[in-house]
């Protein structure tokens, strides 16, 4: 979060993946981080609330999938969760930072024209 603020972003947090998907609803975030492993709801099952949340013509935040699972195939087990990219923890902080600016110049290139 500290880190986040000190670029200039604006950041929200939510406790747990229910609060995630409450949050999104209301708030309308450019960009989503999503934890996948919280207890209760957890990032996939969030992830896929989120996505369900919209109409079809709705432009949905992309969402990138934070995670210690590392394991072969959990990349493919969020990507089918709905979210857009996997970041596999530990990460560099800067690793963050090119994450949301690239999926942020796509979202913004996709609104355009």
């Amino acid at each position: 979060q500290d880190f986040l603020t000190s670029l200039d972003y604006e950041v929200l947090l939510a406790a747990d993946g229910a609060a995630a998907a409450t949050l999104t609803a209301t708030a309308r975030p450019d960009i989503i981080l999503m934890d996948v492993q919280m207890a209760g709801v957890d990032g996939l099952e969030a992830t896929r609330r989120i996505r369900a949340l919209a109409n079809p013509q709705a432009r949905l935040p992309p969402i990138i999938a934070v995670t210690a699972l590392a394991m072969p195939g959990d990349a493919e087990r969020c990507l089918a969760a709905g979210v857009n990219s996997y970041l596999a923890k530990p990460f560099a902080l800067p690793d963050v930072a090119q994450k949301i600016e690239e999926w942020l110049v796509v979202r913004s290139a996709g609104s355009e024209g």
